[in-house]
């Protein structure tokens, strides 16, 4: 994997051009799209290769949930606790997971991300743009696939010079809610904006953590950008997924469901519990707080008044989600709800049975 992920940056990082924010505005590109900015106009071109090779046509698969992951995966590696005794801290949303992958790929909370990685490297080689502006590119892309997703924006032109980023940066499922919430505290983000960091888990599921069963969803509409993973995770968790319980895992609370121990203590926790609640009550709320904690993210170690903004480039989000709702067969009853000052909304249940959720394709 080394000589792989070396040469293919090598080659990359020789020919991507510096990148300076275009000052002609308005354009109209080759292909005879327009956005606000010519220095915009090659995303078009990446956006038709990935729609169909990358996102199957389009789709809100595995392959736009990995892309997603892989977002928080590259920027969250920063802290300037470590900048501050000397140390490199790690470059934020650089690429370096993509560039230094051979390194990267060996920390324990990153098992899984090399089949993603490799499927997008192709694409930033072949368009000739840097490894960290694909990787946000590629996830703002994949979440606009699934039903009501958000509009994140996407700023161009992050260079390809990075360096591997220190390892324990990226929490693990297994970690306490006080450790993850310092991590993410030395990244510059609150409690409530860890909360938010969460609602990708709407459109998750997991590969690695019990690798018997790939691609086992987070909630029960894991193609729908809903408030389904905030009411589900909530639920009394009574079964075990896979053949055992496995280190960062929770019990389920439905059959096909999977659930992770740190999603499960931070929903319960008196530090989140109540934004986390809040997330089934206002969906547009929802969507905002999303889309603001992804922007913040893709920041991270970047200059914003040395990129260019590209968010036209990215597709509206279409389809439409149903409001929170019980899963089939659970009441109020089975809810353990964890906001000390707000009584948890009351909801109804889907008609039917509990049925089994399908695990997502892995080659979707």
């Amino acid at each position: 994997m080394f000589s792989k992920a070396f040469f293919s940056f090598i080659a990359l990082a020789a020919s991507v051009t510096a990148a300076v924010p275009s000052v002609n505005r308005r354009a109209t590109c080759s292909n005879g799209k327009t956005t606000a900015n010519d220095a915009c106009c090659v995303w078009f071109d990446v956006l038709d290769d990935i729609q169909e090779n990358l996102f199957h046509g389009g789709q809100c698969g595995e392959n736009a949930h990995e892309s997603l992951r892989l977002i928080f995966h590259d920027a969250i590696a920063f802290s300037p606790a470590l900048t501050a005794q000397g140390k490199f801290g790690g470059g934020g949303a650089d690429g370096s997971i993509m560039a230094h992958t051979d390194v990267e790929i060996q920390f324990a909370a990153n098992n899984g991300l090399d089949d993603i990685i490799e499927e997008q490297r192709p694409f930033a080689l072949k368009h000739n743009v840097s490894f960290g502006d694909f990787i946000q590119f590629a996830g703002a892309v994949g979440v606009a696939n699934c039903n009501g997703g958000p509009q994140i924006q996407f700023f161009a032109g992050r260079s390809n010079d990075s360096q591997p980023a220190p390892d324990g940066l990226v929490p693990l499922p297994s970690d306490s809610v006080t450790d993850i919430l310092n991590r993410v505290g030395d990244a510059g983000f609150s409690s409530v904006e860890l909360v938010w960091m969460l609602i990708s888990h709407t459109v998750a599921a997991q590969d690695k953590v019990d690798d018997s069963i790939p691609g086992t969803p987070f909630d029960s509409t894991p193609h729908d950008f809903d408030a389904q993973f905030f009411v589900e995770s909530m639920l009394n968790g009574t079964l075990t997924p896979g053949s055992a319980l496995h280190d960062g895992e929770a019990l389920s609370p439905y059959p096909g469901e999977f659930r992770l121990q740190s999603d499960a203590l931070i929903g319960r926790d008196s530090r989140t519990a109540c934004e986390w609640q809040k997330m089934i009550i206002d969906r547009a709320n929802m969507l905002q707080k999303f889309e603001q904690t992804v922007l913040k993210l893709s920041l991270l170690g970047q200059d914003k008044s040395a990129l260019t903004d590209c968010s036209d480039v990215i597709p509206i989000a279409t389809g439409t989600v149903a409001d929170p709702f019980l899963p089939a067969g659970k009441t109020m009853a089975d809810i353990e709800a964890a906001c000390a000052s707000t009584p948890f909304p009351t909801l109804s249940a889907a008609p039917g049975p509990e049925t089994t959720i399908p695990a997502i394709p892995l080659d979707s």
